[in-house]
């Protein structure tokens, strides 16, 4: 068995480690379901479109309140991209020396921030279109099929960047945010 060093401690392949609890992988999965439902199923601006962003924003802001009271490695302070956790994992990448991380590793929190506060802007942008004060702008109409694009561009690196960091990684990502377990191989 090959044994590697991480930030918490060591990590042997074939090893299996209890990352997210229940609430981050039911947050997950219900906000995928929302993002697809938004932008292949409903139709825009009529009333199950609009309920599924605010929905969407209502376990954004949950999983907000999660990060600083859940489970150790849902927490922010947990994973938080500092610039010194980004430039370490960086170096680590350029070198091919990846520490397997037990939570988030930092390039994945930058995106989970960058994906959450998408979604979030996402249904601001939304309901103010439904106010009288914006009713029928253009340009809020403008931003938020941008700010959905967006979305839809990142969500696609997010699945792709997870596919390639369990390679490299080492680590059945996909399955540990259905099990909450991660698993070395």
């Amino acid at each position: 068995m090959s044994r590697t060093t991480g930030p918490q401690g060591p990590v042997q392949a074939g090893a299996e480690a209890p990352v997210w609890d229940r609430f981050v992988r039911l947050f997950h999965w219900s906000l995928v379901a929302c993002v697809l439902f938004n932008l292949f199923v409903l139709d825009d601006g009529e009333p199950l479109h609009r309920w599924s962003g605010y929905l969407a924003s209502a376990l954004v802001l949950a999983r907000i309140v999660w990060g600083f009271v859940g489970s150790r490695h849902a927490r922010f302070a947990d994973f938080f991209p500092t610039p010194a956790r980004l430039a370490a994992h960086l170096r680590a990448l350029r070198s091919g020396e990846l520490p397997p991380q037990r939570g988030h590793n930092p390039l994945g929190a930058l995106m989970m921030l960058a994906l959450l506060a998408l979604v979030l802007l996402l249904g601001l942008s939304g309901w103010m279109q439904g106010l009288d004060a914006f009713w029928g702008e253009e340009w809020l109409e403008e931003l938020h099929e941008g700010l959905a694009n967006t979305l839809l561009g990142l969500v696609g690196l997010h699945v792709a960047a997870a596919l390639l960091m369990g390679r490299l990684e080492r680590t059945r990502l996909i399955r540990a945010m259905v099990t909450g377990v991660k698993q070395r191989w």
